[in-house]
């Protein structure tokens, strides 16, 4: 296993996963975000259908937003939320 992150949840991944956070050690081979998403949504249920539709899926690292292809290493949290809409 890798080194721990805190991934926070946002909006309708938040309730699809049923919890607002979590800290995972994800395994050396995942380097990506888009890694990071695939591994979670292979714990099926709740992950699989939060991270069902990648295209409606942002990311941040350390409060900064990223897309699917930045690096996760030396990451301390991650969040991963739904298209931020004006309003």
């Amino acid at each position: 296993m890798g080194v721990a992150i805190e991934i926070l949840y946002f909006a309708r991944v938040r309730e699809a996963i049923g919890r607002s956070r979590e800290t995972v050690s994800p395994p050396a081979d995942i380097v990506t975000v888009a890694d990071l998403v695939d591994w979670l949504s292979a714990r099926g249920g709740g992950y699989a259908e939060a991270f069902g539709d990648r295209a409606r899926l942002r990311a941040a690292i350390d409060q900064a937003f990223v897309g699917a292809d930045a690096a996760i290493a030396g990451a301390r949290e991650i969040a991963l939320f739904p298209p931020v809409t004006g309003g």
